[in-house]
């Protein structure tokens, strides 16, 4: 098991629960924890996948349940959560996994409401889950774990045309996780996964994405580290540089840094009041 900062995740008997968990990146995370001896509950709306998934689990040796829902019913959710408590006695983790990829067509031809359908699975969906098992995590005060998977197209656009709905919800996935790791207790360690390209029921006919597997197997073990940035694919730092080296040009060119601009500074504002507020 690895270790990060002095931090440790160890699944073993734990209870970990993963939405969109039948197929693709969530199965292959709920495969891998299983066999670290994490004891999986998988969650979404088709029944015959999910059944399928148990079983290919429990034919590993995994030991596995399933709950049927829909990660956009906040109701559902809370069920998927009194579940895990009624047959674990609590659940430990929660990987908001659950996604689809959406209309693919320019931004101005997009179907507004395709786009917000799209937003109510890969954004409302990861919210529904981080609200209702962070609560749960923060009332208990054990120790508990919430993930959630965005995208490499949430660091950079993968995606250059044809995916503007996709690519933004997974650029408020990452933004919104940036925001839990901060406000949550410490009993709560936060993760946000970012696949490359991988191979899944929205990418089945791509033959140079990764292995599901392969990629789970680069994820878990940074998981197992207590990390933040969950990666796997090594060529994304090249978009990466490419794109804040377009940011930092421009930054360079029209606002260079210049004495005193610290005082506009949002985070030292806030820690400049927050100091004079405990000294007062």
């Amino acid at each position: 098991m690895a270790v990060e900062g002095g931090r440790a995740m160890d699944f073993a008997g734990k209870s970990v629960v993963v939405t969109g968990g039948a197929t693709g990146i969530g199965f292959a995370l709920a495969k891998r924890i299983g066999a670290a001896r994490g004891r999986i509950i998988l969650f979404e709306p088709r029944v015959a996948k999910l059944d399928e998934a148990v079983a290919e689990l429990a034919r590993l040796g995994v030991e596995a349940r399933s709950f049927v829902g829909d990660v956009t019913d906040a109701a559902a959710v809370e069920a998927l959560a009194d579940f895990a408590w009624d047959v674990h006695g609590r659940a430990d983790v929660i990987i908001n996994n659950a996604g689809v990829s959406g209309p693919r067509a320019p931004v101005l031809d997009t179907d507004p409401d395709a786009a917000r359908a799209l937003f109510e699975v890969n954004f409302w969906g990861v919210w529904n889950g981080i609200r209702t098992f962070g609560r749960r995590f923060r009332d208990d005060g054990l120790p508990a774990a919430i993930y959630a998977t965005a995208s490499e197209n949430g660091l950079f656009n993968a995606v250059r045309t044809r995916g503007g709905a996709y690519v933004a919800s997974k650029h408020a996935v990452l933004g919104l996780m940036d925001i839990v790791r901060n406000e949550v207790p410490a009993n709560v360690e936060v993760g946000v996964i970012i696949p490359g390209w991988v191979k899944s029921d929205m990418t089945r006919n791509a033959d140079a994405a990764m292995n599901a597997d392969a990629f789970a197997a680069r994820i878990v073990p940074q998981m197992e580290a207590c990390g933040f940035y969950l990666v796997s694919h090594p060529y994304n730092v090249v978009r990466m540089e490419e794109r804040w080296a377009e940011a930092y040009a421009a930054f360079s060119k029209y606002a260079p840094r210049e004495a005193g601009d610290e005082q506009m500074d949002v985070q030292l504002f806030i820690e400049r009041m927050q100091a004079a507020q405990t000294a007062g």
